[in-house]
């Protein structure tokens, strides 16, 4: 008597279809996480041969259009880009120096703002007690 053998549909399973899949999910991932978008503006940084290797806990970004971006961080991660407005820029700054007296701040300024802009902010910064230094890029 012969005993048939049936099949059944779980020993039949094969793993190499979920194995693909997840490969493929993996790829996807790892694709997708180079999206990362920056938080700074783009800035056409002036030109310097000096440099300094302070590293500011917040930066102001002015952009070619003059407006104005603040960003505070901490040592772990960026901070996020917020928006400011001429009549703001005093009473961030007097926050930040409440806050922590001996931060210093960037201010990131497109090279074609304008002298007095940047004179402005560096000031209201001077007043309020801040150190604040002139962001630019190295001479090539």
């Amino acid at each position: 008597m012969a005993l048939k053998r049936q099949h059944s549909t779980l020993s039949m399973f094969s793993m190499a279809s979920m194995t693909d899949v997840i490969f493929l999910l993996l790829i996807f991932f790892m694709v997708t996480s180079t999206f990362v978008f920056p938080s700074a503006l783009e800035v056409n940084l002036p030109q310097s041969s000096q440099t300094t290797a302070i590293k500011p806990g917040t930066r102001i970004y002015i952009d070619k259009d003059l407006k104005m971006y603040a960003t505070q961080s901490d040592d772990q991660q960026e901070g996020e880009l917020m928006p400011l407005e001429p009549d703001q820029l005093e009473p961030f700054m007097k926050m930040i120096h409440q806050s922590n007296p001996q931060d210093f701040i960037a201010v990131y300024a497109d090279e074609v703002v304008p002298y007095g802009s940047i004179v402005d902010v560096l000031d209201k910064g001077s007043k309020n007690g801040l150190k604040i230094v002139l962001e630019t890029k190295p001479v090539n």
